[in-house]
């Protein structure tokens, strides 16, 4: 494996979730594979759980770590082509990011949606840069429109706690007071499509995704009714994608936060998220604290997803 950025670098799901749970069981078993390599963790965004997971991954594999915070401690860094650099930013990414490349043997990059032009977010304009430039193995801590480590380490979870062969798990929006990108649904969805699940995403009319990653899943816009007979429900907010609306906020509507109303017609589903999570907006105290919330043991499983995904770059390296 040369790259991680989608559900197609990984190859086959089910040898990957194999690897996954094997790793679980020993998480120091290939320890000496990282040995004397060198991760760079570049984050443009803040982050909890991608900056501890990872770093804990490239740990069990005995690799050293170095993480640069964009803007904080560094020079800001210019991303587009073509621009007189007469403002704040003294430094192009195409020169930061060959640089980057002459200390370490892998980078993770970490670096949201702007909003700003849907075609630079989409186009993934930045983690692109750093593949084509940097002479490394690149691998997305979350970008402009996916998060693939997020998304593996979601299939994990549903993998461990399924009660059936094909379960059926829901997406499901919820309101939020900022408009977010739509990296995590986007990926989630497409990490969904890539299995054997009966996958259903619902949504308010005008917050529907980019087809390519909505796929073969059913778009149901009456919540209570995609949530029926529900094995596993995924909440998560994301601001609108289509047109003039990218990027902005469309409703706040209270109804769609996950709440008991909901979760009873489902068939005692599990409730996920991958935090952090706006509690009482995206879902209620109750439902989060409930014995079917499973966001900590997601959550616990990005170290995991990381261990398999920098184990397979640090073996592409021989």
């Amino acid at each position: 494996m040369k790259k991680f950025t989608c559900v197609q670098d990984i190859g086959n799901l089910k040898s990957a979730i194999e690897e996954a749970f094997e790793i679980k069981k020993d998480r120091f078993k290939y320890v000496e594979l990282g040995k004397n390599k060198t991760l760079m963790m570049i984050f443009f965004n803040s982050s909890l759980r991608t900056r501890l997971s990872t770093q804990k991954a490239a740990l069990n594999l005995g690799m050293n770590v170095m993480v640069l915070d964009i803007n904080q401690g560094a020079w800001k860094l210019e991303t587009e082509r073509g621009v007189i650099m007469d403002g704040d930013k003294p430094e192009h990414l195409l020169e930061a990011i060959p640089v980057m490349g002459c200390y370490c043997d892998v980078i993770g990059v970490r670096s949201f949606a702007r909003f700003e032009d849907r075609d630079f977010d989409y186009q993934e304009t930045i983690l692109n840069q750093f593949i084509q430039y940097s002479g490394r193995p690149v691998f997305s801590m979350e970008a402009a429109t996916r998060h693939p480590l997020q998304s593996f380490a979601d299939l994990i979870t549903i993998e461990e706690y399924k009660k059936t062969a094909r379960p059926k798990v829901v997406m499901t929006w919820a309101p939020h007071p900022r408009p977010l990108p739509q990296a995590v649904p986007n990926s989630f969805a497409e990490w969904m499509n890539a299995t054997d699940y009966e996958f259903v995403i619902t949504h308010p009319e005008g917050y529907e995704l980019d087809p390519q990653f909505v796929g073969n899943a059913k778009v149901e816009y009456d919540q209570m009714k995609a949530f029926e007979g529900a094995d596993f429900i995924y909440a998560k907010n994301w601001a609108a994608y289509a047109g003039d609306n990218y990027g902005q906020i469309l409703s706040k509507d209270r109804d769609w936060t996950v709440s008991d109303r909901q979760m009873a017609v489902t068939n005692n589903a599990y409730f996920m998220h991958c935090l952090p999570v706006r509690r009482n907006m995206i879902v209620t105290d109750d439902v989060i604290e409930s014995p079917q919330s499973i966001v900590i043991p997601e959550a616990a499983n990005r170290e995991i997803s990381a261990t398999v995904v920098l184990k397979r770059l640090l073996e592409g390296l021989k």
